[in-house]
């Protein structure tokens, strides 16, 4: 199960480079159920999304390079890329995406143990609306 809140953002932090980044390159299969695959700078999944906005079914497979292109090749060039940089903010972790496609997004997310949690969340000053309930920020949707 995936909990998770996402916000734009007023300005980027300080340091930012500061904090580890991954390079994420994402294809997808099929967006209803959202079916992904991804290369996470060196590391590669499959991953399954069910319904909802900020709590959904997630689960996600291994795979190996080559699984990995030739999965992409189905996608018919419905990819995204981003820089993920993980900044830590208390308890949480901040996933901080500069989306190079679609170019210049930039999204925070946040995952939480609990839905108690999730609702409780006070973000850090520099989050600005809050878009979990907007679906048109789900990756999946950028495409």
């Amino acid at each position: 199960m995936e909990i998770e809140r996402k916000f734009l953002i007023k300005r980027l932090p300080e340091d930012l480079e500061q904090y580890p980044c991954l390079l994420i390159e994402q294809a997808y299969l099929c967006t209803n159920p959202v079916i992904r695959v991804r290369r996470q700078n060196d590391e590669y999944y499959m991953t399954y999304k069910g319904q909802g906005l900020m709590v959904r079914e997630e689960y996600n497979l291994p795979l190996n390079e080559e699984a990995y292109r030739h999965l992409k090749a189905k996608a018919d060039g419905r990819t995204i890329a981003k820089k993920r940089y993980r900044i830590p903010f208390g308890e949480f972790v901040i996933e901080l995406d500069l989306f190079s496609s679609p170019e210049g997004l930039i999204l925070a997310e946040v995952e939480f143990p609990t839905e108690e949690a999730a609702l409780s969340f006070s973000p850090p000053e520099w989050f600005s609306e809050d878009v979990t309930g907007d679906s048109r920020y789900h990756n999946s949707n950028m495409i």
